[in-house]
């Protein structure tokens, strides 16, 4: 399902939304000015035409950094658009042969793992990937923010990549309600396990891959702790590297996803509030070798459309 929230000032109480104050950017950090976030669940949710309008939209300019650019679709519109915007791509250097184009770049840093595209005032991101298993087959997320600090830290983030560079500097960190990381220059396991250590009541969590120890770690300290925590693990990616088989053992309530496709969230919730997402999956190469990002959102909301979303595919567990 799609779920916006647009945020904004009193005045606008009248139109019935939800609104929210966000703001200035330091370093990576959101506080304090108005924003609009959109939500949408692949694939139940049409997130080919979601993307496909966001891009078509450009009036300036499509920058995106993307994993795998599969989809004919998404190919085909980001032609037709670079005859009449600025449009720059950066994919990583294995999936360079699907689309190999005068405007796209490859990156051979680890893997450029990213799934996001700022188009002139907003950015998409999220666990989605353009092909036709992340649009239409695998469980995913796809987010699209507007708002200029944050546009701002994307944008600074794609430059890197596009000259080819590597762990570029780290940027101020404060807890606001909208914050933006990007591996492995901002330590994105040392925000996951931060926000984690915060949890009182509850921690739901999607992902593909989840080998990382430490964060770990504090699941099953939070579990002694009385938080209630349930996890979702992608089916094939459960193997003796994982830490399925430890969190259950100890007595977390872990299922594999029943998609016989592929559950590719990387999503962690925290005490119905505090949402983590984007393209980290908690491994020791997500964090340290490849090129990601992740997006903290303090939101009840947003976290309720992210529970939904758990709860949906926890009831089809094997």
């Amino acid at each position: 399902m799609k779920f916006i929230v647009f945020a904004g000032l009193i005045l606008l109480m009248v139109l019935s939304l939800l609104y929210y104050e966000w703001g200035e950017i330091t370093g990576n950090v959101v506080a304090e000015q108005p924003y609009t976030l959109e939500v949408y669940f692949c694939p139940t949710d049409d997130c080919e035409t979601v993307l496909i309008n966001f891009l078509d939209s450009a009036s300036q300019r499509i920058h995106c950094a993307l994993f795998d650019i599969g989809l004919e679709s998404v190919q085909n519109k980001l032609i037709e658009k670079s005859k009449v915007v600025d449009v720059k791509v950066v994919t990583d250097n294995d999936y360079l042969k699907k689309f190999n184009t005068e405007f796209v770049k490859a990156d051979s840093h680890g893997l450029m793992h990213n799934k996001f595209c700022i188009v002139d005032n907003k950015v998409s991101t999220g666990s989605m990937n353009p092909t036709l298993n992340g649009v239409s087959r695998n469980n995913n997320n796809l987010l699209i923010i507007e708002h200029s600090g944050v546009v701002e830290n994307f944008e600074a983030e794609f430059q890197e990549l596009w000259l080819g560079e590597f762990k570029g500097g780290e940027k101020v960190s404060k807890q606001q309600a909208l914050e933006t990381y990007f591996c492995p220059e901002d330590h994105c396991a040392e925000v996951v396990k931060r926000e984690l250590k915060k949890a009182q009541e509850s921690i739901y969590f999607m992902t593909f891959s989840f080998t990382h120890e430490e964060i770990a770690n504090i699941l099953l300290l939070k579990d002694l702790d009385g938080v209630d925590v349930k996890g979702i693990m992608e089916t094939r990616q459960v193997s003796k590297y994982s830490q399925f088989d430890r969190l259950n053992y100890n007595g977390i309530e872990v299922i594999k996803d029943s998609n016989k496709n592929n559950m590719h969230h990387k999503v962690f919730v925290i005490d119905s509030e505090t949402v983590i997402t984007g393209s980290f999956n908690p491994t020791e190469g997500g964090d340290r070798r490849n090129d990601e990002n992740i997006i903290v959102i303090r939101n009840r909301e947003i976290a309720g459309s992210f529970i939904n979303e758990f709860n949906s595919l926890y009831s089809t567990k094997k």
